[in-house]
Protein backbone atom coordinates (compact mmCIF):
# COMPACT_ATOMS: atom_id res chain seq x y z
CA UNK A 1 0.00 0.00 0.00
CA UNK A 2 1.30 3.43 -0.82
CA UNK A 3 1.72 6.21 1.70
CA UNK A 4 -1.67 7.75 2.58
CA UNK A 5 -3.31 5.77 -0.20
CA UNK A 6 -1.84 7.86 -3.01
CA UNK A 7 -0.94 6.03 -6.18
CA UNK A 8 -3.28 3.11 -5.57
CA UNK A 9 -6.26 2.49 -7.76
CA UNK A 10 -9.60 3.43 -6.27
CA UNK A 11 -11.75 0.38 -5.64
CA UNK A 12 -15.08 0.29 -7.48
CA UNK A 13 -18.19 0.52 -5.37
CA UNK A 14 -20.85 -2.18 -5.26
CA UNK A 15 -23.06 -0.09 -7.54
CA UNK A 16 -20.22 0.25 -10.06
CA UNK A 17 -19.57 -3.49 -9.93
CA UNK A 18 -23.25 -4.23 -10.52
CA UNK A 19 -23.40 -1.74 -13.40
CA UNK A 20 -20.29 -3.29 -14.97
CA UNK A 21 -21.75 -6.79 -14.61
CA UNK A 22 -25.04 -5.66 -16.14
CA UNK A 23 -23.21 -4.01 -19.04
CA UNK A 24 -21.13 -7.15 -19.63
CA UNK A 25 -24.25 -9.33 -19.56
CA UNK A 26 -25.93 -6.99 -22.04
CA UNK A 27 -22.92 -7.16 -24.38
CA UNK A 28 -22.78 -10.97 -24.20
CA UNK A 29 -26.53 -11.22 -24.82
CA UNK A 30 -26.25 -8.87 -27.80
CA UNK A 31 -23.37 -10.89 -29.26
CA UNK A 32 -25.31 -14.15 -28.78
CA UNK A 33 -28.38 -12.68 -30.47
CA UNK A 34 -26.34 -11.40 -33.43
CA UNK A 35 -24.60 -14.78 -33.72
CA UNK A 36 -27.81 -16.82 -33.69
CA UNK A 37 -29.61 -14.50 -36.11
CA UNK A 38 -26.71 -14.36 -38.57
CA UNK A 39 -26.00 -18.09 -38.58
CA UNK A 40 -29.70 -19.00 -38.67
CA UNK A 41 -30.18 -16.85 -41.78
CA UNK A 42 -27.13 -18.37 -43.47
CA UNK A 43 -27.63 -22.01 -42.58
CA UNK A 44 -31.27 -22.84 -41.92
CA UNK A 45 -34.07 -22.79 -44.49
CA UNK A 46 -37.15 -20.77 -43.62
CA UNK A 47 -39.41 -23.77 -44.24
CA UNK A 48 -38.55 -26.43 -41.70
CA UNK A 49 -38.82 -29.91 -43.14
CA UNK A 50 -37.42 -31.96 -40.26
CA UNK A 51 -37.30 -31.71 -36.50
CA UNK A 52 -33.54 -32.33 -36.44
CA UNK A 53 -30.69 -30.59 -38.23
CA UNK A 54 -29.38 -32.40 -41.26
CA UNK A 55 -25.64 -32.84 -41.73
CA UNK A 56 -25.27 -29.87 -44.10
CA UNK A 57 -27.09 -27.52 -41.72
CA UNK A 58 -25.08 -28.76 -38.77
CA UNK A 59 -21.74 -28.30 -40.56
CA UNK A 60 -22.79 -24.85 -41.77
CA UNK A 61 -23.76 -23.77 -38.25
CA UNK A 62 -20.51 -25.11 -36.82
CA UNK A 63 -18.43 -23.19 -39.36
CA UNK A 64 -20.54 -20.05 -39.00
CA UNK A 65 -20.15 -19.98 -35.21
CA UNK A 66 -16.41 -20.66 -35.50
CA UNK A 67 -15.92 -17.83 -38.00
CA UNK A 68 -18.08 -15.47 -35.94
CA UNK A 69 -15.93 -15.99 -32.84
CA UNK A 70 -12.67 -15.86 -34.81
CA UNK A 71 -13.60 -12.51 -36.35
CA UNK A 72 -14.85 -11.22 -33.01
CA UNK A 73 -11.52 -12.09 -31.34
CA UNK A 74 -9.50 -10.47 -34.15
CA UNK A 75 -11.53 -7.28 -33.93
CA UNK A 76 -11.19 -7.22 -30.12
CA UNK A 77 -7.42 -7.69 -30.33
CA UNK A 78 -7.14 -4.96 -32.98
CA UNK A 79 -9.21 -2.52 -30.93
CA UNK A 80 -7.15 -3.23 -27.80
CA UNK A 81 -3.89 -2.67 -29.68
CA UNK A 82 -5.21 0.58 -31.15
CA UNK A 83 -6.28 1.76 -27.70
CA UNK A 84 -2.88 0.87 -26.23
CA UNK A 85 -1.10 2.67 -29.07
CA UNK A 86 -3.24 5.76 -28.57
CA UNK A 87 -2.54 5.76 -24.83
CA UNK A 88 1.18 5.09 -25.25
CA UNK A 89 1.60 7.81 -27.85
CA UNK A 90 -0.57 10.24 -25.99
CA UNK A 91 -1.90 10.76 -29.47
CA UNK A 92 -4.91 12.44 -30.86
CA UNK A 93 -7.36 10.12 -29.16
CA UNK A 94 -8.38 8.64 -32.50
CA UNK A 95 -8.71 4.89 -32.74
CA UNK A 96 -8.04 3.04 -35.95
CA UNK A 97 -6.79 6.06 -37.85
CA UNK A 98 -10.31 7.24 -38.66
CA UNK A 99 -11.31 10.86 -38.62
CA UNK A 100 -9.57 14.05 -39.57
Amino acid sequence: MSFLGFGSRPQPTSAQKIAAAEQELEMVTDMFNRLTESCRKKCLPTDYREGELNKGESVCLDRCVGKFFEVNMKISEFMQSQQQNAMAGGGSGRIGGFGA
